[in-house]
């Protein structure tokens, strides 16, 4: 657990490095994350914490803190990242971010990380791990769930049929994912189409393995629009069951982080409620 007078880990960046082209990997450690530890999820995630410029904060820091005492507007921003790895000996907890330029928050700041930069973060939280015992694994997502895939299949065991299906803009995204499984990675290129339609036109065209459903485990991540097409195409079509799938919507298009936090759970009860009804009839 975080510091209890904090209610968060402090990292110090020990490394950054260029893994793709759109894609920064910034690696912290410190005594600062004598706290930190995850439970055997792959999707593990951490809540980055970005202050505003120029505020003064209650000291000790404390994002409990400043939400209970000070306004809105200067309130710690929140970034969610998925945690590519966490090494309990060294200490050091790898994070992939997605770098477009200046856009956004946090891929400008690991962009111009440099070792001994401060990150604080909140977490870890998460709740996936590939099922051992499956008969097959099918990995889904967009630039946003390469660090969970790619953890996913570090996981699998020795032999075990994956397939996998990742979206980026272009071939000089691709990085090299290691696993033991029997894994067939598929990289699509978006080249300027929506995000996500090739995704979801590859998985309607792709051949299921022989057997029942419910020997598939499913990892579908993304960008929310597209998670919401394949997960209506997964349940209605596929009839996999609920409990078999793994599906979320990371991020949403014109939308940052903390406004996507503020109505996921509405959008996600309303394509609940849509998906009760198709079944129903």
């Amino acid at each position: 657990m975080a510091d209890e007078r904090t209610d968060h880990h402090r990292g110090i960046v020990q490394r950054v490095e260029r893994i793709s082209r759109h894609m920064v990997r910034v690696v912290v450690g410190g005594d600062g994350l004598a706290g930190f530890a995850t439970t055997g999820f792959t999707d593990h995630y951490v809540k980055l914490v970005f202050l505003c410029e120029g505020v003064e904060y209650p000291r000790p820091f404390s994002v409990k803190t400043c939400r209970e005492t000070m306004p809105r507007e200067v309130w710690p921003k929140l970034r969610t990242y998925t945690v590519r790895a966490w090494d309990p000996d060294t200490r050091e907890l790898t994070l992939d971010f997605v770098v477009h330029g200046d856009e956004g928050l946090a891929g400008p700041w690991a962009d111009r990380a440099r070792p001994g930069d401060e990150l604080l973060m909140l977490g870890p939280g998460g709740g996936y791990a590939p099922d051992p015992e499956a008969g097959w694994h099918l990995f889904v997502g967009d630039e946003s769930a390469i660090p969970a895939i790619a953890a996913s299949l570090e996981a699998l065991p020795e032999g075990v049929p994956a397939r996998v299906l990742i979206e980026v803009d272009g071939p000089e995204d691709e990085q090299k994912l290691e696993t033991r499984a029997d894994a067939h990675i598929v990289w699509l290129y978006r080249d300027d189409r929506p995000v996500g339609e090739r995704l979801v036109a590859a998985v309607r065209e792709l051949d299921f393995p022989d057997g029942p459903r419910q020997a598939v485990h499913a990892f579908v991540h993304g960008e929310a629009g597209f998670v919401k097409e394949l997960r209506r195409h997964l349940r209605l079509e596929r009839g996999i069951p609920l409990e078999r799938l793994s599906i979320s919507g990371y991020w949403r298009i014109g939308v940052d982080d903390e406004g996507w936090r503020q109505v996921k759970g509405e959008w996600n009860r309303r394509v609940e409620s849509e998906e009760a009804a198709a079944i129903a009839s």
